[in-house]
């Protein structure tokens, strides 16, 4: 019953204690600095992207998604020692849709993360 209930969940955050393996935080070898810009350059070269703000002392950048829905996510990066970065996101949205729109979030999340894996080595959870 747990599924059905999910899918219409409007909201992600990725962390280490989530039990979906795909949605557990991210580490990868790269420095702060080089993970945090990619990053901002992910979002500032997706059409579908608008960022709000980059508070870089924080490690955040929030971005406004207009497409296929509007949805608002956050990007947290931090460093957790010298070439070990960590990277959630916190994705929302108002959309009520009867299929649910979890699948949706999901799928951004899990397009964010195939992209930064590309740029940068993973780090594997212990």
């Amino acid at each position: 019953m747990a599924n059905l209930f999910t899918r219409f969940k409007k909201e992600i955050e990725t962390s280490d204690g989530n039990s979906d393996a795909s949605l557990k935080t991210h580490y990868y070898k790269a420095t702060f600095n080089q993970l945090f810009e990619s990053a901002e350059k992910m979002f500032r070269e997706d059409a579908d992207c608008r960022i709000t703000t980059v508070s870089k002392e924080h490690g955040e950048i929030a971005v406004e998604i207009n497409k296929p829905f509007s949805c608002f996510l956050i990007a947290t990066i931090v460093s957790v020692k010298p070439m070990h970065t960590a990277v959630d996101f916190n994705i929302s949205s108002e959309k009520f849709s009867l299929l649910g729109i979890y699948p949706d979030l999901k799928k951004r999340v899990d397009s964010y993360y195939q992209r930064l894996n590309q740029l940068h080595t993973t780090i594997k959870n212990s």
